[in-house]
């Protein structure tokens, strides 16, 4: 997308907020705005409100969100899994992010689909991402995946897409550790030929660890390579067996979080919330459902 007609575009959205929805007032335009202008290139969206409570520490997790997160933690699930996840960015309709997964472990590995929208009808950015995870023994799964990333602005300024590839492992070399490594487009797949834009490379490393039964905690740093690493860290507390405690911090920028999961028979309810000191808060619901007996979350 050529930056000229960006900038164009969005002189057009803040002119149809202003008479549309005023009442949000000069703030929301300048968020939209904003996040339109650092959120153009296809970032590749964190979903899933377990992982949001824990500052999106989720690299090295294993459940029906790897299918997002890092694929190889799909090949140590033992479940079909179905989520869906919706999140109100900063309290703002607008800058909302949707998303769906589905988790197909088969004999021999697993198959994932996630499936991501963020933004609204003038601006929207979707992804859809088909992946396949092998784990080789109990401590170790690599995953790949392959994703199709469209741009779509209206008002005549068109759509944009663009193919990237993922890859993952995850290795667990002593009990209760999870180690987990993801690169997101290691390609540097292009989006357009005007002043070579390209889709982010994006790398992840972190881990887990069960202290007890009870208690995980997960720490990632994430390197844009155009951007600030960013540091992660969340805590997950099994109060009881159907009721989860979750917090988390992320800088880069500086984020809290926090939330609470539900398991309910074959239900997974996970809600959450991040807060900026600046923006706001960021509600966060997730809905999964586990397929079988199995109904525990898989570390």
């Amino acid at each position: 997308m050529r930056i000229k007609s960006l900038l164009n575009y969005l002189y057009s959205a803040i002119t149809f907020l202003l008479r549309g929805k005023i009442k949000k007032g000069a703030l929301s335009v300048c968020l939209i705005s904003f996040v339109l202008l650092s959120k153009a290139g296809n970032e590749n969206f964190p979903i899933g409100a377990r992982s949001a409570a824990m500052g999106n520490a989720s690299v090295s997790l294993s459940d029906a969100w790897s299918a997002q997160h890092n694929q190889a933690g799909l090949g140590f699930m033992k479940n079909f899994s179905a989520g869906v996840y919706y999140e109100n960015r900063f309290s703002l309709k607008e800058l909302s992010l949707k998303g769906a997964v589905i988790a197909l472990p088969i004999k021999g590995g697993a198959f994932g689909l996630s499936i991501s929208n963020f933004g609204y009808s003038l601006f929207s950015e979707n992804k859809y991402c088909f992946s396949f995870a092998k784990a080789f023994s109990d401590k170790f799964s690599m995953g790949i995946a392959m994703d199709y990333l469209t741009t779509k602005i209206s008002e005549g300024y068109g759509s944009k897409g663009a193919l990237a590839a993922e890859f993952g492992i995850q290795a667990k070399p002593i009990k209760g550790l999870t180690i987990g490594a993801h690169i997101f487009n290691p390609t540097r797949a292009k989006l357009s030929d005007y002043n070579n834009e390209r889709i982010p490379t994006i790398i992840r490393l972190g881990a887990d660890y069960n202290f007890s039964d009870k208690v995980t905690v997960a720490v990632e740093t994430e390197k844009d390579m155009s951007k600030k690493s960013i540091f992660k860290a969340g805590i997950e507390y099994k109060a009881v067996k159907e009721f989860y405690l979750r917090a988390g911090i992320a800088t880069n920028p500086t984020l809290s979080s926090f939330g609470f999961g539900l398991n309910l028979k074959n239900f997974k309810l996970d809600i959450s919330a991040n807060y900026h000191q600046v923006l706001g808060f960021s509600p966060q619901f997730g809905l999964t459902y586990v397929f079988g007996e199995n109904k525990e979350a898989i570390k």
